[in-house]
């Protein structure tokens, strides 16, 4: 149905595109006939006018004066006996002609510029409409996985568990199953419910001065066990100075555990390497987070933020996740007056989140670098 219909669209498009075309070479054909028509006709006219207003100076001279006036295209000869077309006004007149030509001219590729300008808008709106609907199909089917999955899952070790008394080292690996899958259940409900407050906001989250090394340190605390039970293996550089920043800690909190999830999640070795590093440069404070995972294609780094999008084919893509974490980290971020950036290395990825250092002036209010540290 969707290929038929973007075929059908593709040749609507061509349909008008063909017929504007030739619609502005015809009008362009016709004005250039009619111009030239209008012209053969005028100086024809002229020429006729200086033969009668000759005959008319012949048998009355006494007229030449009022003839001159009444055919201000007509001027006297050497000789003086006859009237003849004034070469500056048919010069005057081809160039007005000339002009008239050339408006045309033109006037018929700025219109096809025009038009063929509007239909790439309106092309390129149905394609955007269409990739997001397919998005938000994606995103719905991802969404039933991830809470059904989980589900199925905990109702299937809760059976087992009732039907049959368990060892005690069975009854501990079904509870760490348990906790697994009720993890996963609830960081799906985690992004679910952001993106929600995030579309449903009037304003900016509220900021307060903290130090970013203290912030990282609270949510790697509550993170870590976690992480660490799905094999990451986490490395942490903190800044030798304080990092002031102006954030919402649990708006931030996000940040940080979608860019961790995200690296465990693409890295498929045994034992998941994940480097945490944070840095003062100059007025930005900037927090890495890097994995040696699969790693980025160049078009998907351009992507990898526009939500529901997620790497990989549909047919072919084993990694949980409904295509959110990586929306809220650019959004929650760009909330705070901070961006983020992407840059593939050799083996893995390093997401970068930087932030305006914070500045105390002397009458204790808190001032954000300016945005120009960006460039």
């Amino acid at each position: 149905m969707t290929f038929t219909s973007r075929r059908a669209t593709r040749i609507a498009f061509g349909v008008i595109i063909v017929f504007v075309l030739a619609q502005v070479v015809w009008w362009i054909v016709f004005q250039r006939r009619y111009v030239a028509q209008v012209t053969a006709s005028t100086l024809a006219q002229w020429v006729r006018d200086a033969e009668t207003a000759t005959l008319v100076l012949t048998r009355t001279p006494e007229l030449e004066l009022e003839l001159l006036r009444r055919y201000p295209h007509l001027m006297l000869s050497e000789s003086g006996e006859a009237l003849v077309v004034n070469p500056v006004a048919r010069d005057s007149f081809m160039a007005e002609q000339n002009g008239s030509l050339r408006m045309f001219a033109y006037e018929g590729p700025f219109f096809v510029l025009v038009v063929l300008t509007g239909l790439y808008i309106i092309a390129r709106s149905l394609r955007l409409e269409r990739e997001l609907k397919r998005r938000q199909q994606n995103f719905l089917s991802a969404v039933t996985h991830e809470f059904k999955t989980p589900l199925s899952t905990l109702r299937l070790l809760i059976e087992t568990a009732l039907m049959r008394s368990l060892p005690p080292e069975k009854q501990r690996d079904y509870l760490r199953r348990m906790e697994s899958e009720l993890n996963r259940l609830e960081q799906t409900s985690e992004q679910v419910l952001a993106s929600a407050r995030l579309e449903n906001a009037e304003g900016p989250p509220a900021l307060a001065p903290h130090d970013l090394n203290v912030v990282v340190q609270g949510v790697l605390g509550a993170a870590r066990a976690g992480l660490e039970a799905r094999g990451a293996v986490l490395k942490v550089s903190y800044s030798a100075e304080p990092l002031p920043v102006s954030l919402d800690a649990a708006a931030f909190g996000v940040v940080l555990n979608n860019l961790l999830d995200n690296a465990v999640k693409y890295s498929p070795a045994a034992e998941k390497l994940v480097w945490v590093g944070l840095e003062l440069d100059g007025n930005v404070v900037r927090l890495h987070v890097e994995d040696r995972g699969v790693g980025l294609e160049e078009p998907e780094s351009q992507k990898i933020f526009e939500r529901f999008y997620r790497v990989g084919s549909e047919l072919t893509r084993v990694s949980k996740g409904v295509g959110l974490g990586l929306h809220l980290v650019k959004t929650v971020t760009e909330a705070m007056n901070g961006w983020v950036t992407v840059e593939s290395l050799d083996i893995g990825t390093r997401f970068s989140v930087a932030l305006p250092k914070r500045v105390e002036l002397n009458t204790g209010v808190d001032l954000l670098s300016s945005p120009e540290v960006r460039a």
